[in-house]
């Protein structure tokens, strides 16, 4: 079992969360005059790499709230765990 650290709970065991797809996709500025391959594309194409990633968690089973944190997909050690409202920290 691995525990993850809520900003707002603390650690808990990370059965009580969701994963939520990567971190800091920004929206387009104009949704309405992408094509549809370009929609899809914002849609459904994702980062896959090796190493730390910004992702987004739901803490599902405690507060319900959403957080970002950088996980390293080899390992899957959590670097940093941050609130929506905090800036992505630098990662090595």
């Amino acid at each position: 079992m691995q525990l993850i650290t809520c900003p707002y709970c603390g650690p808990r065991e990370e059965a009580e969360f969701h994963y939520g797809g990567q971190a800091h996709v920004p929206h387009p500025a104009d949704p309405g005059s992408l094509s549809d391959e370009e929609w899809a594309h914002h849609l459904f194409f994702r980062d896959n790499p090796r190493g730390p990633f910004a992702e987004r968690w739901v803490h599902a089973l405690g507060c319900r709230r959403w957080f970002n944190a950088v996980r390293d997909t080899v390992s899957y050690r959590f670097h940093h765990i941050y609130r929506l409202d905090q800036a992505r920290p630098e990662t090595p």
